[in-house]
This record gives C-alpha cells, sequence and structure tokens, in this order.
C-alpha cells in the first residue's frame, strides 16, 4: 500500500499523516501471530515513510509495491564498558586473606581456650578429691569413739558425775567438782609439751 492509495491525494509529495501504525497494522494483520506483524508493520512503515535518497522515492517505481521482506533492524548491543580489573581483584584478594586470616585467628583463640578450659577442669577435679578426703578426716574425727582418744591424748580425764549449767538463767545444776583418776599414759603432759 503506498502514500497515494491510502490517503486518496493525488499529489506526489504530499503524505498521509502518520495516525498509529499499529492499529492498521492490527487491523489489516488479526490472524498472523506476533511475529508476522511486527514484520508486517516494519515493512510497511519502510514502503509508506521512505527516506530522502532512497528508491522508493523516484516516481517510476513509485506505483509498483515490493512484497520482498525489508531487512530486520535489531538494537544494537551497547558498547562495552572496560571497567579496570586491577582494584576488583585486589579487593577480592584483600577479602579473602582477612577472611582466612580471620577464621585463623579464631580458631586459634577455640584452641587455646580448650587447653584452658581442660586445665582448669583438671584443677576442678583434683580440688574436688582434696575436698572430699577433708570431708572424710573431719567426719572420723567427729566420731564418738575418736573424741575419746584425742581427749585421753591431751590429757583430759573423764568425770564420774557432772554438774550441768541451765542456760536461759545460767543456775548451775549439780555440785561441780574436779575429775578423780590419774591421766593416761598415752597424755603428753608428762613429756613438757
Amino acid at each position: 500500500m503506498n502514500v497515494e492509495k491510502r490517503d486518496g491525494r493525488g499529489a506526489v509529495g504530499q503524505r498521509a499523516p502518520r495516525s498509529g501504525g499499529r492499529t492498521a497494522a492490527r487491523r489489516t494483520t488479526r490472524d498472523t501471530t506476533a511475529t508476522d506483524r511486527r514484520e508486517a508493520t516494519r515493512a510497511r512503515g519502510a514502503r509508506e515513510f521512505p527516506t530522502q535518497g532512497s528508491a522508493a522515492l523516484r516516481p517510476a517505481e513509485r506505483t509498483r509495491v515490493t512484497d520482498a521482506p525489508a531487512p530486520r533492524l535489531r538494537v544494537a548491543p551497547p558498547a562495552p564498558i572496560r571497567v579496570p580489573r586491577a582494584p576488583f581483584v585486589a579487593l577480592i584478594l584483600v577479602l579473602v586473606v582477612g577472611g582466612v586470616l580471620g577464621i585463623l585467628a579464631v580458631n586459634t583463640k577455640i584452641n587455646e581456650n580448650a587447653f584452658r578450659l581442660e586445665r582448669l577442669q583438671q584443677q576442678q577435679a583434683k580440688l574436688d578429691v582434696d575436698e572430699q578426703e577433708l570431708r572424710k578426716e573431719i567426719a572420723n574425727q567427729k566420731a564418738p569413739g575418736n573424741l575419746t582418744a584425742n581427749a585421753k591424748r591431751l590429757g583430759l580425764v573423764e568425770s564420774e558425775d557432772p554438774a550441768y549449767i541451765r542456760l536461759p538463767d545460767g543456775q548451775t545444776i549439780g555440785v561441780p567438782h574436779p575429775a578423780q583418776g590419774a591421766p593416761p599414759v598415752t597424755s603428753r603432759q608428762g613429756d613438757g609439751g
């Protein structure tokens, strides 16, 4: 379809105003696929709006309609941008080396704390054993048989009839008198101690 047929004007140099090529393309190619519609719109646009110096402006060829597909136009990719790689590589190396050194420092501290914890646990176990032995020794010293033996070793003599003191009022019950009897042979009083 050229300019003269669509607009109905007979003037050679006048073009019809563009009224939205998409709606016209939709009307004419409703049953085609999206790709066929795009190609038809591109081909029609190239025929209807030729540029200066193109073969479409020549009067002899203007009336002839060509059905040869126009070459597909594509958007050219943007020019590649060259980013300097050295700072990026340096940053990555710094991050990797820093991460490795950080992990090494954390592992070293964890191992150091593990050895310290083991040493403290061993010390705690030794102190627990010592505490147990001391408690056994105290329990043995508190036994009635050991109290009597320790008293005899110190030179104490057992009293026959003891006197008692009542604590709320301080009154003495019974008559206090010194104990009678010889100190035992095992006492230390005789050796000057």
